[in-house]
């Protein structure tokens, strides 16, 4: 994963996945203020299956879910990035940014300043015009980032996650959305 792409900003740094991010990452992921708005990881597979995901997509696709790292600070605080949606729906199809971080690193403007970075790597190298987030309704910490990055909620763009299933409280998603040139 070497020669994928890695780049700083003023406070951290994002990097490609290494063996012992996995460790991190179940620590993270079976945290259930992590998890919060999202659909629960049950055991390790499956969070390594998360970044077996996240690897292959750097594979196909040459940019993903980077490894947000605080240096000397931590080697993991969550990660961030970029990844081609993955189901039919109004706006696909399309490349999302999104979002992951521990709970011991909330608060610090962390979320924002990598996001910020990969939206600026997605509408500059990359050449995208238009970067969507999602997240349930409820998710106030995430929107609130949506925000201040400069995205904006799209009217009537509410849908459902085909992945979850009916009647489960996370099911219904709000769509946000940046073109180039904004934010």
């Amino acid at each position: 994963m070497a020669s994928l792409p890695a780049f700083a900003t003023q406070r951290l740094r994002l990097r490609p996945w290494r063996s012992s991010d996995r460790d991190w990452l179940w620590r993270m992921q079976s945290n259930p203020a992590t998890m919060e708005f999202l659909m629960p990881v049950p055991d390790r597979a499956a969070s390594d299956a998360v970044a077996d995901r996240a690897e292959a997509h750097f594979t196909r696709n040459g940019f993903g879910l980077w490894v947000v790292e605080v240096p000397g600070v931590t080697d993991f605080a969550g990660y961030a990035g970029l990844v081609h949606v993955p189901y039919e729906e109004h706006f696909t199809p399309a490349v999302e940014i999104g979002w992951r971080f521990d709970p011991a690193f909330w608060g610090h403007g962390y979320a924002t300043e990598a996001a910020r970075a990969c939206l600026g790597y997605g509408f500059g190298p990359l050449g995208l015009e238009e970067i969507v987030a999602i997240t349930v309704p409820a998710n106030r910490r995430s929107r609130a980032v949506m925000e201040r990055l400069g995205m904006t909620q799209v009217d009537g763009g509410d849908f459902d996650l085909p992945s979850i299933p009916e009647g489960h409280p996370l099911r219904r998603q709000v769509l946000y959305r940046l073109r180039g040139g904004q934010g």
